[in-house]
């Protein structure tokens, strides 16, 4: 069957961005990002996070853009290109860091994703680090059309559950679950690390310094426990480098 069309997702709200952007930083590690030099965001929606790396890179960090639609409200501090699919207009070996966050869903099917990350992986440095953020196959409500167990369905049931519920035509995205990613990942040539733990960690003290639940699930609570709920955690954070051969 033909590739639908693919809505945009962008998210344009600041807060939520800003945070965003410094949960990467945080994820990548603070040493590894003031030591590149050049960055690629994936897929860069509103504009907001590729601008807020550039920030934080005082001027030393060359941060570069692209997405297949140009649905950007913050324009400054980057460069940009609109693509028409994943290929990526740069040459091999152009960056030290690619961010990908929560893009691979929209891309395709699983030749499309593998495509994705077969260039990121052919732009990425030797040493270089992807930070890629998924939404999970398996969480209760799928976040693009907030609709529950949607992502849980057959395409053919999730077109017809967008439509029954006044969503759209078609349901256009294609969350992973972790094994499916992992495979991908692998079939990419990438090694992959699992920080989703960490990445919870991290968004608690980045959204909500002063709970007492980040007090409690960071002063207490270990990995182990939290790694029960990984089945329906809401998204996916991993790390990703070229294998090594």
């Amino acid at each position: 069957m033909p590739d639908q069309e693919r809505r945009a997702h962008a998210i344009t709200d600041r807060e939520s961005r800003l945070q965003k952007a410094a949960k990467i930083i945080r994820m990548l590690g603070e040493s590894r990002f003031s030591e590149a030099r050049d960055l690629l965001e994936v897929g860069c929606g509103s504009g907001i996070i590729s601008n807020a790396l550039s920030d934080a890179g005082q001027g030393r960090l060359i941060v570069s853009a692209v997405d297949v639609t140009d649905n950007r409200i913050e324009k400054e501090g980057y460069s940009f290109q609109q693509v028409p699919d994943t290929r990526l207009p740069y040459p091999d070996a152009s960056f030290d860091i690619v961010v990908s966050n929560h893009v691979i869903e929209h891309v395709g099917e699983r030749n499309a994703q593998l495509h994705h990350l077969s260039e990121i992986k052919r732009v990425l440095r030797p040493g270089g680090l992807i930070y890629l953020a998924v939404p999970n196959k398996w969480r209760l409500v799928e976040p693009h059309y907030r609709l529950p167990l949607l992502s849980w369905l057959p395409p053919a049931l999730g077109d017809a559950y967008v439509r029954a519920t006044g969503r759209g035509t078609h349901y256009d995205c294609r969350p992973l679950s972790a094994q499916a990613a992992i495979e991908l990942f692998r079939d990419a040539g990438l090694t992959a690390r699992n920080v989703t733990v960490d990445a919870l960690r991290t968004t608690l003290s980045v959204e909500h310094p002063g709970h007492a639940l980040t007090r409690f699930v960071n002063g207490g609570v270990p990995n182990w426990l939290l790694a029960l709920g990984m089945p329906v955690v809401p998204t996916f954070v991993f790390l990703l480098r070229i294998e090594q051969s």
